[in-house]
């Protein structure tokens, strides 16, 4: 695949995202934001934190991204006894009595870690690993992983009972938390009238793992001006709580704010959302318009924000404006 130049290149993934918004469109009604924001964490080469209540096509949104954009695809169900072998495999002793490794279900392209906070800590950072090596280490020897290689996480935010809540430092590798919200009532009747039928859509093939891997490259190579860098990097000092970058509101209402990997992510995200939209460099809207799906698990609330029922989303708005 060959572009004359990066401008031709930028023209081609904006006709690829609408081909790929299309196919999806095809099984998957709405989530047009949850959607968009999954895909722009596949080419910018980072992982997703999907939280929302059961039942809103979580898994089939992910298999079916999984087969438009070509790629292998492994769901694992995180339960309380699962194992780190469970995930990245296990070495077993052949018929010539020599041990050889079967590879586990993070060999593959995309990963439904399904209901992460189900399992203990141990077996949450045998994947937390994979997520950020890209790579595992087993008996002592290197297995590189599949590339694209991408984790989409789910949790459950109502049930609490017997679950591991990941800590700050395995969050923070995760660049999107995103919010799963119940469908507008016209798109739940076409969810109904659509799943209610003999079956659903059948979406085509629109990448393969190769333009994948070269449209992260080329996600990479787009110029950002410097004051695109300096407004992401602000707009993380002001969520640190008694530094001298901090808001007011991060002073009062946060105990933790977000570390560098939030600066990162902002300027990533926002070449990614740049692209994805027809634009050669990113500007100070698309930090924005990525900013509350990366800053909103790396910012912890104290008591006095939650006693005034102070939400998350709040604070980075106050960040915002």
């Amino acid at each position: 695949m060959q572009y004359k130049s990066d401008v031709e290149a930028v023209d081609a993934l904006v006709e690829k995202y609408e081909l790929l918004r299309k196919e999806i469109a095809k099984v998957i009604v709405g989530q047009e934001e949850v959607i968009k924001n999954t895909l722009i964490s596949i080419f910018s080469k980072g992982h997703v934190l999907l939280v929302g209540v059961p039942g809103l096509a979580k898994t089939l949104m992910v298999n079916t991204i999984a087969k438009v954009l070509g790629l292998s695809y492994s769901r694992i169900q995180f339960t309380p006894d699962l194992m780190p072998s469970d995930i990245i495999g296990t070495e077993i002793l052949d018929q010539s009595r020599e041990f050889k490794f079967i590879k586990g279900p993070v060999f593959a392209n995309i990963i439904l870690a399904d209901e992460i906070n189900r399992t203990p800590p141990k077996t949450q950072s045998a994947l937390l690993e994979a997520m950020q090596e890209k790579g595992i280490t087993v008996a002592g020897k290197r297995y590189i992983l599949n590339e694209p290689f991408f984790v989409l996480a789910t949790q459950n935010p109502i049930e609490q009972e017997g679950t591991y809540p990941l800590p700050e430092a395995q969050l923070d590798r995760f660049m999107f938390n995103i919010w799963l919200d119940y469908p507008a009532f016209e798109e739940e009747i076409n969810i109904v009238k659509n799943t209610t039928v003999e079956e659903l859509g059948n979406p085509d093939i629109v990448l393969s793992s190769e333009e994948i891997m070269y449209f992260q490259s080329l996600i990479r190579r787009i110029p950002v001006p410097d004051n695109v860098f300096q407004y992401a990097v602000n707009l993380s000092g002001k969520t640190r709580p008694a530094t001298d970058k901090a808001h007011e509101w991060a002073n009062k209402y946060l105990t933790w704010g977000a570390g560098p990997r939030a600066s990162q992510y902002l300027v990533i995200g926002a070449k990614c959302h740049a692209a994805l939209h027809g634009k050669y460099s990113p500007d100070i809207e698309d930090v924005e318009a990525v900013a509350t799906a990366i800053l909103r698990h790396r910012i912890v609330r104290n008591y006095k924000a939650e006693a005034e029922g102070i939400s998350v989303e709040d604070i980075i708005n106050a960040f915002l404006k």
